[in-house]
């Protein structure tokens, strides 16, 4: 599998309190696959990652909230640095939400806010 360039919509995340419905939900209308990601629920996180059908590689997951975060959707833009970018966007208006570095297996992350309020993720792959 080859490494999307910067600035690619490489991810997307369904967070929800129901995972299992929601699984069920798009597992049914898209003909999506799911299958929990050993390196994130090592920590104790319920991750879906979804497949589509006739695909290779996950495109997405879902993330088990617990209850604990609102439900929502969103997208990941693939970047070279994660600092750069979240410098970067707050010169153009925008916001930083959350930043989280990289841990072993997992990529480094943050969520950020255009200047309209949208919300969405930046991440650099894991090593």
């Amino acid at each position: 599998m080859t490494t999307p360039a910067p600035g690619t919509l490489a991810w997307f995340e369904v967070a929800s309190d129901d995972p299992e419905g929601t699984q069920k939900f798009y597992g049914n209308l898209f003909d999506w696959t799911f299958e929990s990601s050993g390196s994130l629920t090592n920590g104790g996180l319920d991750y879906r990652n979804i497949t589509a059908s006739g695909a290779d590689t996950p495109m997405g997951g879902v993330f088990g909230t617990g209850g604990k975060l609102p439900n929502h959707a969103v997208f990941y833009i693939l970047v070279a640095d994660i600092d750069a970018t979240c410098a970067d966007a707050e010169q153009l208006g925008g916001s930083v939400i959350n930043k989280s570095p990289a841990r072993p297996g997992t990529p480094a992350f943050a969520y950020l806010r255009d200047p309209s309020g949208n919300q969405f993720g930046i991440f650099t792959p894991a090593s």
